[in-house]
């Protein structure tokens, strides 16, 4: 009997029954053709998360028109319909609902197949302060024939066998800002009071359910409060959703928050480990209390006992767990058979998955590669000559290496120097906001234990060991050390790197500057840390922003909270000497000097240097040898684990 009542019983939308109340919402992958149409990895994805135990999928956002941008699946001919066809039949055979989703980004900039700024259309000549761009307003013709677009993809998507086409009215998509008095400040029968702002969604919802009968579902995706300035009204919204869920076309409401036109209201498109778990279920509460049709909610919701809590409460009945599938396809079959502590949480990183959207590349995950690698890597063949295999170091790189190898059927040593797992991700969980980071080291720990590691702590891999156990194979993980380049007058100034301070080994006073060379998330993690501590913090990069190197949404967030706290940053930054009393940069472009005086210390944030030790000590050795992570070359845990995964495939 599952602990999660709740969460795993089956609940009627429209024509359809979910067995549970799981689903997947709709989110880029970047595994398209070049036609825009899914591919094997595509259906391979989504399969993988029906075959784990979804109640529901939904399709990334298609393009109704043209116009609605060179990257989205494209439904606006009837071309796509073979491909949703494939991808409808492997989600179903797991009996698995799966829906389409359409939308059109409006004012929200677009690029073409070229590169070039494509023209955005919107209600009216609003700008989109994330794109810099200012939208062309619509023509009646063209409003016209969006609505009748509309129609014509949710039709195609009942012709492929889909159970189901929600609308995209969130995140200040097109027809959020038809919404939006602020961005829609049209004279016509489209603009001015709410009745006139909100027709173009309801000829929309028209027109598709016109298209699709009474018989397929009908949902509307819409965003409570775009967090935004300059955003839809909260209580205007709440209202629009009280107008649609009563006048019958619809089956459900799925309601979000964020908006993609501003910085601020697209964190919460996709927000980071630092919001709180389960944030947005009061607004669907408050959704609920107003309609008679079920009522969706995501957002940071990635453990079955987040989801059951709020299911429990009754603030929502189907609860969207993405990136928790992404990071663990079976998290719905895990949660049901009681396994909790086989499930893969996800950390709400973003690196590998909204982070490779953003790219232009397949999503995946940094604790689990297989993501978006279904067709490669998914199954682990067994091999047909085990030998025994040893792994020197226990960060993420070195437990995923042998958690794949011993999966294969390999006997499989691991051997950490020091007496913790974990590598560099041990630091990162203890910057402010960054706990959850820790749980790779947790779940790649499980894995390993799991698939029959043997691990030994506090043990140093030699040339002798390695004879000792007889091993056909080593793989090194042995990961990197932090690089304390020479400066000049350092003899009279008081400098620590950033792991002393992160690890609370250096004094480092009240007045700090860190030199941030690798401009990720150590330097912003430091300077929030110093600053809650009660430093007086200058943060110096040598980037054009802190953060350059990691996700938007996250870093943006980030930059918000050091600036309520105080902290100065100075870009185009390289460190290049320092004294009892100041710090000597230099303007990376212009080459003048930067001089900061009054200060205590300087951390530095200068990348890492590869530990190659044991490799060097390895050269003539005969048996073969694998390296995966820092050791290889420093980069990010993404790197390590994909890395990992990839050396105990080939060993």
């Amino acid at each position: 009997m599952t602990g999660f009542p709740n969460l795993f019983s089956p609940i009627t939308v429209g024509s359809r029954t979910f067995r549970n109340r799981i689903f997947s919402t709709g989110h880029m992958t970047c595994l398209l053709n070049d036609d825009l149409v899914p591919d094997e990895r595509f259906v391979a994805y989504h399969e993988s998360r029906a075959r784990g135990g979804a109640g529901l999928i939904i399709m990334e956002a298609a393009r109704i028109h043209e116009t609605g941008g060179h990257r989205n699946l494209d439904v606006s001919s009837d071309d796509a319909i073979p491909g949703l066809r494939r991808v409808g039949e492997a989600v179903q055979k797991h009996c698995c609902a799966i829906f389409g989703q359409l939308g059109h980004s409006g004012a929200y900039g677009v690029t073409t197949g070229d590169g070039s700024l494509g023209v955005s259309y919107a209600p009216s000549q609003a700008k989109s302060s994330r794109s810099h761009n200012i939208s062309r307003e619509l023509p009646l013709s063209l409003i016209h024939e969006y609505v009748a677009a509309y129609g014509s993809a949710g039709g195609r998507m009942k012709k492929a066998g889909l159970d189901g086409v929600e609308i995209l009215a969130s995140h200040a998509l097109l027809p959020a800002q038809f919404l939006n008095p602020a961005m829609n400040w049209r004279t016509d029968a489209y603009g001015g009071s709410l009745e006139n702002r909100m027709r173009f969604l309801r000829e929309i919802i028209a027109s598709v359910r016109d298209n699709i009968g009474p018989n397929t579902v009908l949902g509307l995706r819409i965003s409570a409060d775009e967090l935004q300035e300059e955003g839809n009204s909260p209580d205007e919204l709440l209202e629009v959703c009280r107008l649609v869920g009563n006048e019958g076309a619809l089956d459900y409401l799925n309601v979000i928050a964020g908006s993609m036109i501003g910085l601020k209201g697209s964190i919460h498109v996709v927000p980071p480990m630092n919001i709180e778990a389960g944030y947005l279920a009061p607004h669907t509460e408050a959704v609920k209390k107003l309609v008679p049709i079920p009522v969706f909610v995501a957002g940071r919701i990635n453990q079955p006992q987040e989801a059951e809590r709020v299911l429990k409460s009754g603030q929502a009945d189907m609860i969207g767990m993405t990136r928790a599938q992404i990071a663990d396809p079976e998290m719905a079959n895990k949660a049901r058979e009681g396994r909790l502590d086989d499930i893969r949480a996800c950390i709400a990183c973003n690196q590998a998955c909204i982070g490779h959207m953003q790219m232009g590349i397949g999503i995946s995950c940094i604790q689990r590669p297989e993501t978006g690698r279904e067709l490669d890597y998914e199954q682990k063949p067994k091999t047909t000559s085990p030998r025994t295999v040893l792994v020197a170091g226990g960060g993420p790189a070195g437990m995923k290496a042998a958690a794949v190898a011993a999966e294969r059927g390999h006997k499989v040593i691991l051997c950490e120097a020091s007496p913790r797992l974990g590598g560099q991700a041990l630091l990162a969980q203890e910057l402010p906001g960054r706990a959850e980071f820790g749980g790779i080291v947790t779940n790649l720990a499980h894995e390993m234990q799991v698939h029959g590691v043997e691990v030994r702590m506090e043990t140093q891999v030699t040339l002798e060991l390695i004879k000792s156990i007889e091993a056909g194979a080593v793989i090194l993980a042995t990961g990197a050390t932090p690089h304390k380049p020479a400066l000049e007058g350092q003899e009279d100034a008081h400098v620590v790197d950033a792991w002393q301070v992160i690890r609370g080994e250096a004094n480092v006073g009240g007045r700090v500057v860190i030199a941030d060379w690798r401009c990720d998330w150590v330097g912003l993690g430091l300077a929030e840390k110093l600053a809650r501590d009660g430093c007086k913090v200058t943060l110096a990069v040598n980037g054009y922003t802190p953060g350059q190197m990691i996700q938007m949404y996250v870093r943006d967030r980030w930059i918000g909270d050091l600036h309520k706290l105080g902290v100065e940053i100075i870009p185009y930054a390289r460190l290049f000497g320092a004294d009892a009393t100041s710090a000597y940069l230099q303007h990376v472009t212009s080459g003048e000097a930067i001089i900061v005086d009054d200060v205590d210390t300087v951390v530095t944030a200068m990348g890492h240097l590869p530990v190659t030790v044991l490799a060097d000590a390895l050269e003539d050795w005969s048996g073969d040898v694998l390296m995966a992570g820092d050791c290889l070359s420093p980069r990010t845990c993404e790197e390590a684990v994909l890395e990992g995964m990839k050396a105990g495939f080939e060993v």
